[in-house]
């Protein structure tokens, strides 16, 4: 794969805030996996996504039956499973050209990627790894899928949802140090804003949900000493009926249940937690509220994040935070 490598402009100082709606969606997320032949199987006949394909070196790709992108799940096969990135659609070139110099100016070193190398469809990415430890891409072309939703006197499906029933990839909530650099980066660079935060006792971010769109979150991050490590990735469900049917999917397939059926005050989502077979922990999620990026915050204090978390007990689950890929 031909990559160009972008030289360090340092100058934090210099970056110019993106403006709101720069960055549509988080549109893009590569996983590793430990088989992948019983991971295609998982994603596709239990969480219900659609097959697209597989690349030339082996990746699956899949989607969701309401997205209209070529896909939106890359899975690798890995002797350890995680995160390879997440990529965020942004609006236009023009704006990704943009972001890529401001990413520069806030200090992080850019890779471009060519289109159509290592991920089918989709059009030049650029890639950068922030405070976190994560890496992060950004793009602005890719190829509608060939099963998408229709567009001409729609019926409300195609091809009828099965498994879980997976509409579309929502949102990650990642871990590592330094979020508040990271909470920064997505404010300044990609034009996101932050409905809603927790706070430790000193003023310090514990943990930041972060949208560019009306969702409540993109993407979060939660404080952590380890960096690039992932807690979960969501995938949204159409309403609290399809958990109680996830669920029931969980239990048929004895997959490990990890936290729920249960909702969070934080967001207000309906959710389940379960481990996928390479121990990817998987939300699918319904509900939350609309954001605004003109309404005030949330604030949570570190004391509260038990009832933030799991509304309905109001108590914190340690193995919850301390369980990540």
């Amino acid at each position: 794969m031909v990559q160009q490598m972008l030289g360090v402009k340092i100058n934090i100082q210099g970056v110019r805030p993106m403006e709101l709606g720069s960055t549509i969606r988080p549109g893009l997320v590569q996983l590793r996996v430990l088989d992948i032949d019983r991971s295609v199987n998982f994603y596709t006949n239990i969480l219900g996504l659609i097959y697209v394909g597989h690349t030339s070196d082996g990746r699956a790709m899949l989607k969701g039956y309401d997205e209209f992108d070529h896909h939106s799940i890359t899975l690798r096969q890995s002797d350890s499973a995680g995160l390879d990135f997440v990529a965020f659609k942004v609006a236009n070139n023009e704006i990704l050209e943009k972001m890529m110099k401001e990413t520069l100016g806030f200090g992080y070193r850019v890779t471009e990627i060519p289109a159509n190398t290592d991920q089918p469809g989709f059009g030049k990415r650029y890639s950068f790894q922030i405070s976190t430890g994560h890496v992060l891409q950004i793009f602005s072309e890719v190829e509608l899928a060939e099963k998408g939703p229709m567009i001409k006197n729609p019926d409300i499906w195609v091809t009828p949802p099965h498994g879980m029933r997976a509409q579309r990839m929502d949102h990650l909530l990642l871990y590592g140090p330094n979020i508040a650099e990271a909470e920064s980066f997505c404010k300044w660079v990609l034009g996101m804003y932050v409905p809603e935060v927790c706070n430790n006792p000193d003023g310090s971010r514990l943990g930041a949900w972060i949208t560019g769109s009306n969702k409540p979150h993109d993407i979060a991050f939660v404080e952590f000493p380890e960096s690039g490590r992932m807690h979960h990735i969501g995938f949204y469900l159409n309403d609290w009926t399809e958990i109680g049917n996830a669920a029931d999917w969980i239990a048929i397939n004895h997959l490990k249940l990890d936290i729920g059926p249960t909702r969070h005050a934080i967001t207000r989502g309906q959710s389940i937690y379960f481990w996928e077979p390479s121990g990817i922990r998987i939300e699918v999620y319904a509900g939350g509220y609309t954001a605004y990026p003109d309404h005030p915050q949330r604030v949570w204090d570190a004391s509260q994040i038990g009832r933030g978390l799991f509304y309905y007990s109001g108590e914190l689950i340690p193995s919850f935070f301390e369980n990540v890929t």
